[in-house]
């Protein structure tokens, strides 16, 4: 019993305690899914994440692999997100104004930005339906670069990069449930907003938090699910149904199963790419050029752009001991897309070219980002350090 607690259980509670674990799985598991299917056995791959179940239309459940992944998994995924913005709110970062009011403008900016650059480049063509992808920060991957940097990253900037993108996610969350729904099925959104109006009266009622809640979660899901609604935002509804002395509890019990294994499986599911032979032709189009340049340049001049005139006009102050060549940093850090913006590719196309050409865009302005924010970051908090 000590050999397998000092060989297995001891390092891996080391790696689920690193906040740098996540990123780095998702950055593993990205490569594994691209090499794997452009392999030559590839296509065996690929069908594995496309097989299709064959049981009757009328159950409305999602008839793939890819399906499940994207619109079950990815709700658990959106529920712990949506809890973490709840508690926040209330006892964290965003319960004041004055707290959350520089957080909130960075966000606003760092999505309204890369949209507007994308839209510019793809006004009047068949790809101007995703404006959306570069509006979305993966929170794994952004806060997994910053603790690479360790002590050089200042506290308080870590902090304000985890609400910019909290708040981010919750944007993103909007935009999804606003513009990329399919036809709205009346009589499933009565039951989902049944169901909704139950589940937020029973801490009233008085009736004590437990399975039946979790029953109505699944409920609720459902409904949305063939709503015409996109079935993850049931996670985010149901997440801030939740009494706040359960947010805590909830939320440890769910950190190891969604970021070890839900994100983990996305990412494997979401980046099995078939890579065309003529990539430079199919990176070289107003989609991906409008994900990359949204990501790259539109976040961070977004996001110090917002600051920048919440500072000038009082209204903000930038947190304690940080400069603006580390909010640009983070700026940086922040158009690492990933997860949400290859989730809202598959919502904004039907087309599998166009979400192929889509993901790629997304990879490779990560990457950009991801370098250009670490390298930003590290040399500036270096030359701070030689200076003191």
């Amino acid at each position: 019993m000590e050999i397998f607690r000092k060989t297995i259980l001891s390092p891996l509670q080391k790696i689920i305690n690193d906040s740098r674990s996540v990123g780095i799985i998702l950055f593993c598991c990205t490569i594994f899914s691209l090499t794997l299917s452009n392999m030559a056995n590839g296509e065996g791959y690929l069908r594995i994440w496309n097989h299709e179940f064959h049981y009757p239309a009328y159950l409305h459940l999602p008839h793939s692999i890819l399906g499940w992944i994207n619109d079950g998994l990815m709700a658990c995924f959106f529920f712990t997100v949506a809890m973490e913005i709840k508690r926040e709110i209330i006892h964290g970062e965003l319960s004041s104004v004055r707290n959350a009011i520089l957080p909130v403008a960075a966000a606003m900016g760092g999505m309204l930005m890369p949209a507007l650059i994308f839209a510019l480049i793809n006004r009047h063509t068949v790809f101007s339906n995703g404006w959306g992808i570069p509006m979305a920060t993966d929170i794994a991957f952004s806060l997994g670069i910053t603790s690479l940097l360790g002590k050089r990253v200042p506290a308080s900037l870590k902090i304000f990069l985890t609400a910019l993108a909290i708040i981010d996610d919750l944007g993103a969350i909007l935009v999804i449930a606003v513009f990329y729904g399919g036809s709205i099925h009346v009589y499933f959104l009565l039951a989902a907003l049944c169901i909704t109006a139950i589940l937020f009266a029973l801490p009233y009622l008085k009736v004590p938090f437990g399975w039946w809640n979790f029953l109505l979660g699944l409920a609720l899901w459902y409904a949305i699910h063939n709503s015409g609604i996109h079935a993850t935002i049931g996670g985010v509804i149901f997440a801030f149904s939740i009494p706040r002395n359960n947010l805590l509890k909830i939320e440890r019990f769910l950190h190891v199963p969604v970021n070890f294994m839900v994100l983990p499986i996305f990412a494997l599911a979401n980046t099995a790419i078939l890579l065309p032979s003529d990539l430079m032709g199919a990176v070289n189009t107003g989609l991906s050029w409008g994900i990359i340049l949204g990501l790259v340049i539109g976040k961070p001049l977004g996001i110090v752009a917002a600051t920048y005139l919440l500072v000038k006009i009082k209204w903000g102050d930038l947190p304690q001991g940080v400069s603006w060549a580390q909010i640009t940093g983070v700026g940086m850090l922040a158009g690492i897309g990933f997860t949400m913006s290859i989730f809202i590719a598959f919502l904004a196309f039907q087309e599998n070219l166009f979400q192929d050409v889509a993901r790629i865009g997304v990879l490779l302005g990560s990457a950009i980002s991801m370098v250009a924010g670490y390298l930003c970051l590290y040399f500036f908090s270096k030359r701070l350090t030689r200076s003191q």
